[in-house]
């Protein structure tokens, strides 16, 4: 046996936070993701190496059948261990014969993006494992690692979406036509600083308020996105989308905080406070991030997948 999947990046444009509160979202796959090729070995345990996108091996481990299928936690072990175990444990739970082999498994995973980028090494390698296992990649998000599932959708999709969670908590996934014709004046700059979205959602989650109307405004939003026909629509959206975040995160928006001065618009994607803005500017921004030491800056047709 010898299989390859491969997930899509991610990257949410509206709806960061309130989407766990039913706001709908916009989110774009990337081109940049994650692969998982799996081979069988002998003996029954698991050997694994995760690359990063420069070939280097950014995590390796080795685990016993039952090592996962009694869910052990290795105190002293990178934690990242107990959180791939905590994965394969509920994954052999949803797939019962995922461990019942009588043959083990080599797994490799390569990133195409630097790991410290954000754009979804925890959801494409769900996905990846999903797909190997066959089993439902929102389930397995929401028992193990927890999040709205807009990323599983991301990986999973090859072109813009829609995406809401019902009042059940069940992801509603819609393909959507957002091809902007000002695609060339939004850029996606690195913050030099990965952002935990685990710790950012819970943080969230202490935070709230009665949210009804806000979720509502942000839908609101996204929708208006989807048919925003300039440049300036779609800055007025995002502007105003950055001030219902703040007030609700009681934060300054990364504009107030880092860029007082640009003369354009910057977008906070997920998690406040690091990981990639979206920036919106009508001349090529390049020269002021590099200026004050953000380097990597991708324009739209370098980062997102169609």
């Amino acid at each position: 046996m010898n299989k390859t999947f491969y997930s899509n990046g991610k990257l949410l444009i509206t709806g960061e936070y309130l989407v766990l509160n039913g706001a709908k979202a916009l989110a774009l796959p990337t081109k940049f993701g994650q692969s998982l090729q799996v081979s069988s070995i002998p003996n029954k345990i698991i050997i694994w190496t995760s690359y990063d996108a420069d070939k280097s091996i950014w995590f390796e481990t080795e685990l016993a059948f039952n090592d996962i299928i009694t869910a052990k936690n290795f105190e002293d072990a990178n934690p990242i261990k107990n959180i791939l175990v905590k994965i394969l444990h509920q994954a052999n739970l949803q797939n019962p014969d995922f461990l019942v082999s009588e043959t083990g498994y080599k797994i490799e995973t390569k990133l195409t993006f630097p790991r410290n980028w954000g754009l979804g090494t925890s959801s494409t390698l769900i996905n990846n494992i999903a797909q190997w296992l066959q089993i439902d990649a929102f389930e397995l998000l929401r028992k193990s690692f927890g999040g709205s599932g807009y990323d599983i959708a991301c990986a999973r999709n090859n072109f813009p979406i829609k995406y809401q969670l019902d009042e059940n908590e069940t992801p509603i996934v819609e393909v959507v036509a957002f091809y902007p014709k000002y695609k060339e004046n939004i850029y996606f700059v690195y913050l030099n600083k990965k952002q935990n979205s685990r710790h950012a959602i819970q943080n969230y989650m202490n935070k709230q308020q009665f949210l009804t109307k806000k979720t509502a405004t942000i839908s609101e939003i996204t929708n208006r996105m989807l048919l925003s026909p300039n440049l300036e629509s779609t800055i007025d959206l995002l502007e105003h989308h950055e001030v219902i975040l703040s007030d609700i995160l009681e934060l300054e928006t990364v504009k107030e905080r880092l860029f007082s001065d640009f003369k354009g618009t910057i977008k906070s994607l997920g998690a406040w406070g690091g990981d990639f803005v979206m920036v919106l500017s009508k001349e090529n921004p390049t020269n002021y991030f590099t200026s004050k030491g953000y380097d990597t800056i991708l324009s739209y047709d370098e980062m997102i997948l169609v």
